[in-house]
């Protein structure tokens, strides 16, 4: 069988691992000097850069889902072609926002790597991996595909968390993550390993035929709207493998450690490209794969929703550390974005996705510039705790009030309309869902999240602390790099609070291609 390949539909991740193929190139052959950290960065940006002109020429194209890596007819069904790679809308929207976060996260490293301490040709390559894979996950539509993408937007991240050599944090950290990963993978697999044994087929649209009873699963007979015991088992270790992913309750507890002992840069890598990953997953293989059996899976989801966003926003209010107030208020995030998928039984499953990636796409511009300006402190101050932002607005004006304003959207309140709009969209699907409770545990935990909040805002507005008699140490420089980045995460979250409309129709889904 030989297979027709469509270069420009795999141009976004094929473009990635051509420039982390270069940068190990330039960082085996260049001199090791000061200048090559730039160079390897500038090469970096470059490659995410062109990938995302192939993803908007592709958006450009007329919207046509285009696919390739197909099984001819004849192979697979008679009516159907089945196809491992697709490029559609749904592909479209999570690969531009994975890339544009990705500018923002190589901005970061640049400041990160500016001080020397951590090895470039090797930073810049795994954090081109890890994009590799978090542009390919959306697209992949078999399950073999769908794993083998998540690892790899996995595996780099345990070498990038543990490159800063010498520190001990950073290397417990390592280890937790790469515990927590491969523990959620083999759970993934488990269940992976049950669907298919059930469907006899990893391809997601085959799945959903089966498990619908559309289509008649070679030796089991399914009937429409009932599934084998082991089928549901295979439906909640699938689940629960992406839960890992994400950080939902409770398999959340790693989540602080990990971002605070890796390099900011990480973090913010983590908070919302990784996460972004885990969601463009679970999305695909509830609805694309498992939609016949929504009435199984969606109390799991509804369930698992409520209660991340309240362990989230619970434990956020104990916290002085500015990184893992952040870690905490991910969590929650998550379960604000897991609620839509909670109510596509009663509700229609297009439009609770679309509130679902809507909510994603303005949490990542949101907090991708709250790690910015916390990436730009931590130049400055050894704990990095939020007393140390004190006065942040009249020290470092730009910067002050850039954490503000995204502290604000974060929070849901005005100025930061962003914010406020994505709750809207995701409550107004719990209501018309029928979800009644969930909204209401959803508004409960809104008013818990806005006290931590305020009381960061708040900090950023007040007078400075005295200087103690043991002066601190010497600020270190801070790289020029990391203003752009925070420009462009306050830019975006800026153009979502005008214009919340754009987000709507950017996210809103008809079907996958």
């Amino acid at each position: 069988m030989i297979q027709q390949i469509d270069y420009f539909v795999i141009a976004p991740p094929l473009v990635l691992a051509l420039a982390a193929g270069l940068v190990l190139l330039l960082d085996a052959f260049l001199p090791a000097r000061p200048r090559t950290r730039g160079v390897l960065g500038l090469v970096t940006l470059a490659g995410v850069l062109v990938s995302l002109g192939f993803v908007v020429a592709q958006a450009a194209g007329g919207g046509t889902p285009r696919s390739t890596f197909c099984v001819p007819p004849s192979l697979a069904d008679p009516a159907t072609v089945q196809c491992s790679f697709v490029a559609d809308r749904f592909t479209l929207v999570f690969a531009g926002m994975v890339l544009v976060a990705a500018v923002v996260v190589v901005l970061l490293s640049m400041a990160e790597l500016a001080g020397g301490g951590i090895p470039v040709g090797e930073w810049y390559f795994l954090l081109l991996c890890t994009f590799v894979g978090a542009v390919t996950l959306p697209a992949s539509r078999d399950l073999i595909m769908l794993v083998v993408a998540l690892e790899l937007v996995s595996l780099p991240v345990f070498a990038l968390t543990a490159l800063k050599r010498y520190d001990g944090r950073s290397s417990e950290a390592a280890v937790k993550l790469f515990v927590v990963s491969v523990v959620s993978t083999a759970v993934m697999l488990f269940g992976v390993s049950l669907l298919y044994g059930i469907a006899g087929t990893v391809f997601l649209s085959r799945l959903g035929a089966v498990f619908s009873g559309q289509v008649q699963a070679p030796g089991v007979a399914l009937v429409q709207g009932e599934l084998p015991a082991v089928g549901t088992v295979g439906v909640v270790l699938v689940v629960a493998g992406f839960a890992f992913k994400i950080a939902a309750v409770p398999f959340h507890s790693w989540a602080a450690d990990v971002y605070q002992g890796a390099p900011v840069p990480v973090a913010a890598l983590l908070s919302v490209i990784s996460k972004a990953a885990g969601f463009a997953g679970l999305i695909l293989v509830l609805v694309a794969a498992l939609s016949g059996q929504a009435a199984t899976w969606v109390p799991i989801i509804a369930v698992l929703a409520a209660l991340t966003m309240t362990a989230g926003n619970l434990l956020a209010l104990r916290q002085r550390s500015a990184v893992r107030l952040l870690a905490w208020s991910s969590v929650a995030q998550s379960g604000y974005i897991l609620a839509p998928l909670a109510v596509t039984v009663t509700a229609d499953g297009a439009t609770a996705i679309g509130a679902s990636m809507a909510y994603l796409v303005i949490y990542a511009a949101m907090n991708l510039g709250a790690f910015a300006v916390v990436m730009l402190v931590s130049k400055t101050t050894t704990r990095n705790e939020l007393d140390d932002y004190r006065g942040l607005v009249f020290r470092r004006p730009a910067a002050g009030l850039a954490l503000a304003f995204c502290l604000i959207c974060l929070a849901g309140l005005p100025p930061g309309l962003a914010g406020l709009f994505a709750k809207v969209f995701v409550f107004r699907e719990l209501v018309e869902g029928g979800s009644g409770w969930l909204a209401l545990v959803m508004a409960v935990n809104t008013v818990i999240g806005l006290y931590y909040y305020a009381v960061w805002t708040a900090r950023l507005f007040a007078s400075a602390p005295e200087p103690g008699p043991v002066p601190e140490p010497a600020p270190r420089r801070t790289s020029p790099a990391t203003l752009p980045a925070i420009g462009i995460a306050v830019a975006v979250a800026v153009l979502f609070s005008v214009a919340p409309q754009l987000v709507l129709d950017v996210t809103a889904l008809s079907a996958f291609g």
